[in-house]
């Protein structure tokens, strides 16, 4: 473990080098994801960094990898995608 920024405290793993939890930067940790969260999160989830989506929706990066997970395996995922896509509008 390193931390890159000592006047915030900001620690990254060593391992595969993610940010851990920062209550300034993690503002969203422990509470549940909200549907326009989960629709946002599904529909760029193919064509944006997991960092960054993680990092819009103010939660760990390791939440949002098994937040999709959980709605790929319960078959939910691709609902919030196609709701995601007609809220956002965004284009395949």
């Amino acid at each position: 473990m390193y931390t890159i920024n000592t006047l915030e405290n900001i620690e990254f793993t060593a391992s595969n080098g993610r940010m851990k939890y920062h209550p300034g930067v993690h503002e969203n940790h422990r509470n549940r994801f909200t549907e326009e969260e989960l629709s946002y999160m599904c529909s760029i989830w193919e064509c944006t960094k997991k960092e960054d989506i993680a990092f819009v929706l103010g939660r760990t990066h390791g939440t949002v990898l098994t937040k999709v997970n959980m709605l790929k395996e319960s078959g939910e995922f691709e609902y919030y995608k196609r709701l995601g896509m007609m809220f956002y509008h965004v284009t395949q």
